[in-house]
């Protein structure tokens, strides 16, 4: 079977056999990673006896914490990836995800939990490793085609991950869906292992430009670095609630149906939202500025978050929490758009990289406001916090960019 596969793949160009190994890669971190999410609150409250505060504290840094090691160890992955192939990061990152989530099934205390996310963080890097391996072998005339590609595994598999998650936790048990995603990403580490294939070339350090050397060559540095803080505002506003939407679900469901799965639903909508719109807003923005579709994504953000902390109702948080969604796919892909007008080509990798940095910042400090914020005014209280938040970005926004629109 396996030799079948290979042989049918090894008719593809390299470029192309890896770019569908990885999509299917990427696909399965994705649900993987996702898939946890939705429960992981509610898994948090099992292993101990925690008061409101200590559990909406518990909750926020097991969240977060892997985002924060993310945001410290990227840079020193991406370094041993220039020297040591990205194959190997590959295979380091899918084999540690798969060790680790196997462990979190069978922690005792959440100490121990809090641990493991932490190292989760240390250890990962397989998309971004995918996306670099991509865009380096890929020819420059089918780059559009092969990211594009790309993309649809990446959110396909983070959007089917919390209903997976949410199912599996309904019919079996929290535990059971660590070690059924520790399986999934030990396929993914065989998968790579057997049929990707690099022709790997280092990339001497002296070719690197420094940061001063990249911050100089910026046209506009102040636009570029608060276009940074945009990207990391609009992710604390996303992450905020994140840690405790499960709980937040808990208090909302009367219905018989399975308070998971429906976390899990809760949880993927802005994901579907995102994939059903974005393409359609990137193109509105090529028509009539990008900036404006970041404005509009701040004012139906807004719109959407300042109402969540009034619902009475399940079905209530659902729809807002989609056009959350939809404010993500005017603002994010915007954001990187206008990152790509505004940059040097010879640097724009360089810059996406550290918009990613701050991306990842946002999904530290989102969670660590949603904590604080929860544990003073309630659940409730980090829907208002995070729009008053959006509120302040987009005028700051608006007044920094005011040059673009004269």
């Amino acid at each position: 079977m396996i030799q079948k596969i290979k042989a049918q793949l090894n008719t593809f160009p390299t470029w192309q056999r890896n770019l569908y190994v990885l999509w299917f890669g990427v696909f399965m971190m994705g649900i993987g990673f996702s898939e946890v999410l939705p429960f992981m609150s509610l898994y948090v409250d099992t292993l101990g006896h925690f008061t409101a505060k200590e559990l909406s504290l518990y909750s926020s840094l097991t969240f977060s914490i892997s985002y924060l090691t993310t945001a410290i160890f990227s840079p020193f992955w991406g370094k041993l990836a220039d020297a040591k192939g990205r194959k190997l990061m590959l295979l380091r990152a899918s084999f540690g995800m798969a060790i680790v989530f196997a462990l979190m099934g069978a922690v005792t205390n959440v100490w121990q939990l809090i641990l493991l996310r932490g190292i989760q963080g240390v250890l990962g890097g397989f998309v971004s490793n995918a996306n670099a391996m991509i865009a380096t072998q890929t020819p420059k005339e089918r780059s559009g085609y092969a990211m594009g590609v790309f993309v649809t595994g990446t959110t396909s598999g983070q959007l089917l991950g919390p209903f997976l998650g949410g199912t599996l936790a309904s019919f079996f048990s929290y535990r059971v869906s660590f070690f059924i995603t520790a399986i999934i990403f030990g396929l993914v580490f065989l998968l790579t292992l057997v049929f990707v294939k690099e022709e790997f070339v280092p990339v001497e350090r002296a070719e690197a430009p420094s940061f001063r050397t990249v911050v100089k060559s910026l046209p506009n540095a102040h636009l570029t670095f608060g276009l940074f803080t945009t990207t990391m505002i609009i992710q604390m506003a996303n992450f905020s609630i994140s840690p405790f939407i499960a709980l937040f679900v808990r208090q909302l469901n009367t219905t018989s149906i399975s308070t998971t799965f429906l976390a899990g639903v809760v949880t993927a909508m802005p994901g579907i939202a995102t994939l059903l719109a974005a393409q359609k807003f990137g193109v509105l923005g090529d028509r009539f500025g990008t900036d404006k579709m970041i404005i509009l994504g701040f004012i139906i953000g807004f719109t959407a978050l300042l109402p969540m902390a009034f619902v009475t109702t399940i079905w209530q948080l659902i729809i807002l929490r989609f056009i959350m969604g939809i404010s993500n796919s005017t603002m994010m892909p915007a954001v990187q758009t206008l990152l790509t007008k505004t940059t040097p080509t010879d640097i724009t990798s360089r810059i996406f990289s550290y918009n990613q940095s701050f991306q990842s910042m946002g999904s530290v400090l989102g969670p660590l406001l949603g904590s604080v914020v929860a544990t003073n005014f309630g659940y409730r209280g980090v829907f208002i916090a995070s729009a008053i938040l959006v509120a302040i970005n987009a005028m700051w926004f608006i007044s920094n960019t005011k040059s673009l629109r004269e």
